[in-house]
């Protein structure tokens, strides 16, 4: 008997600005990793988001740092600076052609909020995104997922624990000199107050963040 062909690796795709990574973040990616048994989630920071005007973006070796930190603690996570590397708009039909160019054999499992599933109709070359990778949906209401053509392509939905909290949130309560360490990764605050980062120039010092 000849032997039993290996299983493909299993892998999620996470992508964003990630302007900064907080627990929510966390819980969607390590949520999805559980319910679909992930060998690894792929964040990958965008250079620039065709949905967003991002004028104040953070630098990207800074958003970099911040991830790195963020998921250090979890052997699954890694971070993928490909869109950063390539530049300019970051189309994620690119991106996952890349990866499966680079590993072939692997299933690939594109992460989304269901907000990001409803237009992904939206999306440049969706079709193909669907022909490349399988949709991870994420939500609660049971209604994600539904700006997707189910003829197209597969996509999973998954549920996955309720975090009320975002990255523009975090942003803005730093502005105002609130706390924020109740949504973000002690290394992800300390990175914050290291560089200053979301306070305008004429602020206290980034050391009252907390």
């Amino acid at each position: 008997m000849g032997a039993v062909p290996a299983e493909p690796r299993r892998v999620g795709v996470f992508g964003g600005s990630f302007d900064p990574p907080h627990i929510g973040h966390l819980t969607v990616a390590g949520d999805v990793a559980d319910a679909l048994e992930l060998d690894e989630v792929w964040w990958v920071p965008a250079a620039r988001s065709p949905f967003k005007v991002e004028d104040t973006l953070t630098p990207a070796e800074i958003r970099l740092e911040m991830v790195r930190a963020a998921i250090a603690d979890d052997p699954r996570f890694v971070v993928r600076d490909d869109e950063i590397r390539r530049g300019g708009v970051s189309y994620t039909v690119d991106t996952i052609r890349a990866f499966r160019d680079e590993e072939p054999d692997t299933e690939f499992f594109l992460i989304l909020g269901a907000d990001q599933a409803d237009r992904f109709g939206e999306w440049r070359e969706a079709e193909e995104i669907l022909r490349l990778a399988t949709l991870a949906v994420v939500g609660r209401d049971g209604t994600e997922g539904a700006g997707i053509d189910s003829e197209v392509g597969t996509f999973e939905r998954v549920s996955v624990r309720r975090v009320d909290v975002s990255s523009s949130d975090v942003r803005e309560r730093v502005r105002r000199g609130g706390d924020v360490s109740d949504c973000l990764p002690p290394a992800v605050l300390n990175a914050i107050r290291h560089h200053a980062l979301y306070t305008p120039p004429s602020s206290a010092a980034a050391g009252d963040l907390v």
